[in-house]
């Protein structure tokens, strides 16, 4: 039994053991997804033809299993299958013929990248400092690169010093590290409707809970975060935030909603965790969130979204108050960077390759958008240098359904469902750097065919691209 909607022939006695466990199988066949919401008790009973009580206490037992989560006035929501798998948005099934894959947000992959590596790795054979081989020290490495850090964060308006950064080997240890600082199992953070893939299963793994807030055009919105962090009667601990273009539908928040946000978590008590992967990639972009609150905030950036996939080193800005929390932590679950992942980011950026590299993604991206915008027209919305674009589909829309026929073109695209949170609008993200611009025309052009028409109250306001404000 590991379908779902369950039947009245599948409830054998005791019903509510039945029930619960129809349930859990239907969670572990993917039949009920995470985020998914269970009917009402009530409806659920009257469609088994089976007690009100009978339903409540399934639903107990499913939450004991920590299968599905009851939220009071909101409902019962599938948790995560028993299985330890991480559920991902991207495509991975093998197949004989690769896709044109336009799932996975990655930089473009440009001939300079390959170059660039062979010449630093010659260079920083000859002259590599006894530390990056030797050292077991992690505040050696820090002092080591500190001043490299510092100086891409300056690119990305964070003024910070070097003593309050820490490397990390990409975003995703920084921001397991930042959880990690700021709450504990049993405390909420608020993020938005749709966001990264990556906060879903570290939130699961660290026990915490996810609250979405209400968002606008322009993001979350500062009146929502702080009628969230009323009704969480102190169990709000953070806000986590992508205001510049990574979140999945790509937006870039104005100045203004920055500061805002900045004031209303300082009102709240709301620690900010600001995800920034893509850098400086968007010229122009108003200041991090975190520069309006630099002494509540934590600040994550890296290398490996703007510059190039195996340049997989983070940095995390971090307060004051908070550093020695962090650095303990992070010694407990990655110990240091790899010193000579930094050595080669540090040689790219002393030599002027970062900015170049820079600088030809932002060009190459920007063709990119200018093509798919031409091709789909007003059915996806981003920014004009961003990695990917969101394409929100109209109510009822089914996305695995257009998952498959794109995949019948080898087309491969990443579901909006990997994203949600508490926005259960359908909708789809199209990756732009994956592939040849060649193959990206021609895909575009096969999708323009099977992608439907632009949610009617889409309308023209998605014509233009958001540009930085």
């Amino acid at each position: 039994m590991s379908h779902w909607p369950l039947t009245r022939a599948d409830i054998a006695r005791p019903a509510y053991r039945s029930l619960a466990q129809g349930i859990a199988a239907a969670i572990d066949a993917g039949s009920l997804r995470p985020g998914d919401r269970l009917p009402p008790h009530r409806d659920l009973a009257w469609q088994l033809g089976i007690s009100v009580q009978t339903v409540s206490r399934a639903y107990e037992e499913l939450i004991r299993a920590d299968l599905i989560s009851g939220e009071v006035g909101r409902g019962s929501f599938v948790r995560s299958g028993p299985r330890e798998t991480v559920e991902v948005p991207w495509f991975r099934a093998p197949t004989t013929r690769p896709p044109v894959d336009l799932s996975m947000m990655t930089p473009v992959r440009l001939p300079a990248i390959a170059e660039a590596w062979r010449a630093s790795l010659r260079r920083v054979a000859d002259r590599l400092p006894d530390p990056a081989m030797y050292s077991f020290r992690p505040r050696q490495t820090m002092a080591l690169y500190g001043g490299m850090a510092a100086g891409w964060l300056a690119r990305c308006g964070m003024v910070v010093p070097a003593q309050r950064i820490l490397i990390t080997n990409g975003c995703t240890p920084a921001l397991m590290v930042a959880l990690m600082s700021v709450a504990q199992p049993g405390d909420e953070i608020a993020t938005e409707g749709f966001t990264c893939h990556t906060l879903k299963p570290a939130i699961r793994h660290l026990h915490l809970r996810m609250r979405g807030v209400a968002c606008d055009a322009g993001g979350m919105l500062p009146e929502a975060l702080a009628a969230a962090a009323r009704s969480a009667a102190g169990k709000l601990r953070a806000v986590f935030l992508l205001p510049s273009g990574a979140s999945p539908q790509a937006r870039i928040m104005d100045r203004a909603r920055r500061e805002a946000l900045a004031e209303t978590a300082a009102e709240w008590g709301l620690i900010i965790i600001e995800s920034d992967v893509l850098g400086p990639v968007a010229p122009r972009r108003p200041p991090p969130v975190a520069s309006f609150a630099p002494d509540r905030s934590l600040y994550m950036t890296g290398l490996s979204k703007c510059l190039a996939p195996g340049l997989r080193l983070g940095f995390l800005a971090m307060p004051d108050a908070l550093a020695e929390r962090i650095l303990n932590r992070h010694l407990s679950v990655s110990w240091m960077a790899t010193p000579l992942l930094a050595e080669i980011a540090r040689d790219w950026i002393d030599s002027g390759i970062a900015d170049a590299l820079l600088q030809a993604q932002r060009a190459e991206l920007a063709g990119r958008n200018r093509l798919a915008r031409r091709v789909l027209g007003a059915r996806t919305h981003g920014f004009p240098h961003g990695l990917h674009r969101w394409v929100p589909l109209p109510g009822g829309a089914d996305e695995q359904r257009l998952l498959r026929a794109a995949l019948r073109h080898d087309i491969a695209l990443a579901p909006g469902a990997g994203f949600s949170v508490t926005d259960r609008s359908p909708a789809l993200r199209l990756c732009l750097g994956g592939c040849s611009v060649r193959e990206l025309d021609a895909a575009l052009a096969t999708l323009a065919e099977i992608l439907p028409a632009a949610p009617a109250d889409q309308g023209d306001a998605a014509a233009p691209d958001q540009a930085p404000i």
